[in-house]
């Protein structure tokens, strides 16, 4: 039995609490917040303690801690957590600063210990049957990919003026997918961004609207398109083109109704947000490091995938302030 220590107390750490309290082959033993109570909380919901994170870390019993902090957190605790030699999960992205993110890379590769980044959309059910589809050759060679990922409405000022932006905070998710599905990094990365859903955004630095384009080596093409807003709902697609067809993964619908009349033909929105749409993925990805931990196997997403996509959204800044392509290894100092 995997016992873990949750770091953090907020929103996501509520969903990854589920995730490990569900799993047979784990168990929720103690919980920290910067907020007291909140951790308290948390921890009673589950049959957990509210400690704080040093006694966390410096519990030997504790196998595991999963980090769902605040992002400036992120890199600090990684280290830490891997130092105390504590298998680790970390919510994305790394860190806001990519040297940063490169720093704790280093020191945690030091310890042994694994760490893997929460990128749970690769566990979505649908986005991994088509990269399983595409991995088995059903569409020839991959040639075009196309995702778009489309919040439901912007969130609060105070949160953009900390989320280390659009690409950072929001992209970076999808810049992660396309690795996965694609199976390469890109050596090239365009964008191209606005603020036109609110203008107090673009007055705090930040885009809501934005277009990336990213070139592979061997020609290949991807394209990200994100919004904060989008009136309908979560949209959540992916599309991937390839020699000999094509694989689509759509959205997740409020229900499957179909109305056909005189008038025409009407179905359910998407569902509204991520907890509704992802919390299948949430679970999947506790799992999938759950069973990695126990046999002593590299994680199926390592802190390497999250320099990666933290790079790939340092570019996209780069670029989008440039109005130029940014290559991949400039940003990565090759």
């Amino acid at each position: 039995m995997l016992k873990v220590g949750l770091l953090g107390a907020g929103r996501i750490a509520g969903v990854h609490a589920t995730a490990v309290s569900s799993h047979p082959g784990s168990t929720l033993v103690a919980v920290s917040d910067i907020n007291p109570a909140a951790a308290e909380k948390l921890a009673g919901q589950y049959g957990a303690q509210a400690r704080s994170t040093d006694a966390i870390l410096g519990d030997k019993a504790i196998d595991a801690v999963l980090i769902a902090s605040s992002t400036d957190t992120h890199s600090d605790l990684i280290q830490a957590a891997t130092a105390a030699g504590k298998a680790v999960l970390c919510e994305k992205p790394v860190d806001l600063s990519l040297a940063r993110a490169l720093a704790c890379q280093k020191a945690a590769a030091l310890t042994g210990r694994p760490v893997m980044i929460g990128f749970n959309r690769r566990f979505d059910p649908n986005f991994s049957a088509l990269k399983a589809a595409a991995d088995n050759g059903e569409i020839g060679k991959s040639e075009l990919l196309s995702i778009t990922s489309f919040d439901p409405a912007p969130p609060p000022i105070s949160y953009i003026k900390v989320s280390g932006g659009l690409f950072r905070d929001m992209m970076i998710h999808d810049f992660d997918m396309a690795t996965f599905i694609m199976g390469a990094t890109p050596v090239a990365v365009t964008a191209v961004g606005s603020s036109i859903v609110d203008r107090a955004i673009g007055e705090a630095g930040d885009v809501d609207t934005a277009v990336v384009t990213l070139t592979y080596a061997d020609g290949r093409i991807a394209v990200i398109k994100n919004s904060r807003r989008a009136v309908y709902g979560y949209d959540q697609r992916l599309e991937l083109l390839g020699s000999d067809g094509l694989l689509q993964a759509q959205n997740m619908l409020e229900n499957t109704v179909v109305k056909s009349t005189t008038t025409g033909v009407t179905g359910a929105k998407p569902t509204y947000f991520f907890l509704e749409r992802y919390m299948p993925a949430y679970a999947a990805e506790w799992a999938a490091f759950v069973e990695a931990i126990n046999a002593g196997n590299t994680p199926p997403v390592t802190l390497q995938d999250g320099v990666t996509a933290l790079a790939m959204a340092e570019a996209a800044t780069i670029s989008a302030r440039s109005g130029t392509p940014v290559r991949l290894g400039s940003v990565l100092g090759e």
